[in-house]
């Protein structure tokens, strides 16, 4: 890959101590910030400080990994990772589903860390008309260049929430009345004999492993998709986009 090309798809990128420190001090919205371990620089500890203050991730790694980052060549010891727009909130997702007067449809990624798979699921999303995605902080891609890239620019068409945990996302939607539909291999009904209606919040389990166990016991339904091939599964953007699609099939008779 060139170095215009990389430049291009890395420009999420902040790098440096000072750029760093400015980015958080004006609220920028910042994925995950990376630090180089072992180092002792009051400045590095300031930024990691203010930043998990903000409720961002700091991840300490070592230099090699951020010199493989870069762009510029002169990280200083810190990258940070940032969204490409603002994270909406969980309220905001449902109040676009009041204000358009239909039944809430929210998806729900447990913990997608492709960056592309996650951009395909919102562009699927918004294509079906979806209210809004929710994302977790931690082992999970966030809203950056590479994600709004592979959305085709759904992202900035879609509200995003990013939260600290998907299980307590999950109780927040039930209470708001959400029936929740998780995706499994051993679900309890398969896809053309399970009925969506009313407002559902739907789950899309990590690439590897499906959804972890909390957020499966969390499920009021869980939803097999059929397969007919001698590959067990289909990728966690495909399976999405099937599910997405017989949810609009039966929405739209």
């Amino acid at each position: 890959m060139k170095n215009e090309e990389i430049k291009e798809e890395r420009q999420d990128l902040i790098e440096g101590r000072n750029a760093v420190i400015e980015a958080l001090r004006a609220g920028r919205a910042i994925d995950k910030i990376y630090l180089a371990k072992g180092e002792t620089d009051k400045t590095l500890g300031h930024i990691a400080s203010k930043a998990r203050a903000a409720g961002t991730v700091v991840v300490e790694t070592d230099r090699h990994k951020l010199d493989l980052m870069s762009v510029t060549g002169a990280h200083q010891g810190v990258i940070a990772v940032c969204a490409v727009r603002e994270y909406a909130t969980i309220d905001d997702i449902l109040q676009v589903a009041r204000d358009r007067g239909e039944d809430p449809l929210v998806v729900i990624c447990d913990e997608i860390s492709d960056p592309h798979n996650l951009g395909a699921i919102i562009r699927t999303a918004e294509c079906v008309g979806a209210h809004g995605v929710i994302i977790p902080k931690r082992r999970s891609a966030g809203l950056t260049a590479v994600v709004g890239k592979a959305s085709a620019g759904a992202a900035e068409h879609i509200a995003v929430a990013r939260v600290p945990n998907i299980t307590a996302a999950i109780k927040e939607l039930k209470d708001a009345g959400l029936w929740i539909y998780g995706t499994a291999a051993e679900g309890s009904s398969g896809l053309w004999d399970t009925k969506f209606d009313g407002p559902i919040g739907l789950v899309i389990g990590s690439e590897g492993d499906g959804m972890s166990r909390l957020v499966a016991e969390s499920c009021d339904f869980t939803v097999s998709i059929p397969m007919r091939g001698k590959v067990s599964s289909l990728n966690a953007s495909a399976a999405a986009s099937v599910l997405l699609y017989e949810v609009l099939r039966q929405r739209s008779v």
